[in-house]
């Protein structure tokens, strides 16, 4: 799993999954939980991770859509 992009911001998060999505790309969650848990402060990101396969797609359809992956 390679992590392609990463916030806080839990409804860009849904957003850019369904992007990836209406793509045909799997995509997953990491450090949501925690992130829940530590009350919106923004010290633990969640991170928007992808098969590593899949990640020169993923990077491509955030690209089109105006969001930089991470690097």
């Amino acid at each position: 799993m390679i992590e392609l992009y990463r916030t806080s911001d839990i409804v860009l998060l849904s957003f850019l999954r369904a992007l990836l999505a209406d793509a045909g790309i799997d995509s997953v969650v990491f450090d949501g939980h925690i992130s829940a848990i530590e009350a919106r402060i923004g010290a633990f990101p969640c991170r928007l991770m992808v098969a590593a396969g899949d990640g020169e797609a993923a990077r491509e359809v955030l690209r089109e859509s105006g969001y930089e992956p991470s690097k």
